[in-house]
């Protein structure tokens, strides 16, 4: 049987359900990562999990939707860990360059799911064959980094600018590091995310900023 739904209308997985679309979709990264995106059939992705391509098809209504998840669940583990890391921090200064190193350090210790994002977002289509991922689906991302740049400028760490402008920098960059990092995996990316958080401090601070 399918999940009930609760008065909400939402379905309610029970612990054994959560952890099977878990199973899938950790499967679902490796086999991306590893064959490809054109390769990660449902197929492979169930016998890599060693289970049935239908239990597959019970969870996810095809596909594009486990490919969905795929990117929900790495980028809620990213921001979990970006959060525990910055907890308590007072400076936006602090917040800027944790922002971009944090999030460099979790995904060093993942890296096969920089790729399988790589993989989704440049192949993943919408019916009208644009792109499911892009610009317009960063919004939530851009809105949390202006409110980093905006609380620098409220307490006068920061200088005036526009701070969408700096925040589509920031996520841009953030992008091309780890996309060159999975283009070669022996470039130091942790030494790449401090040049980074270097770089948009000094290009954020006022001249009465103190260096960190």
């Amino acid at each position: 049987m399918r999940p009930e739904n609760n008065p909400g209308g939402q379905k309610v997985r029970s612990f054994i359900e959560t952890a099977r679309r878990a199973q899938i979709v950790a499967s679902a990264i490796e086999v991306i990562a590893e064959q490809g995106f054109a390769n990660a059939s449902l197929a492979r992705i169930a016998q890599h999990a060693g289970i049935s391509k239908g239990v597959i098809s019970y969870h996810f209504a095809g596909k594009d939707e486990l490919m969905e998840e795929v990117v929900t669940q790495v980028y809620a583990e990213a921001v979990q860990h970006v959060l525990a890391r910055i907890e308590g921090l007072e400076s936006a200064t602090e917040l800027l360059r944790t922002q971009i190193i944090a999030s460099a350090e979790h995904m060093r210790d993942h890296p096969a799911q920089v790729k399988a994002l790589g993989e989704i977002f440049y192949n993943l289509r919408l019916p009208d064959g644009r792109p499911r991922y892009g610009i317009d689906t960063s919004e939530e991302l851009l809105q949390s980094l202006e409110n980093i740049y905006r609380f620098g400028q409220e307490s006068g760490e920061f200088r005036p600018f526009d701070v969408r402008v700096m925040a589509v920098s920031h996520s841009a960059a953030v992008d091309s590091m780890f996309a060159y990092w999975t283009a070669y995996p022996e470039h130091d990316l942790e030494a790449h995310a401090h040049e980074l958080a270097d770089l948009f401090e000094h290009a954020a601070r006022t001249q009465e900023a103190p260096h960190s």
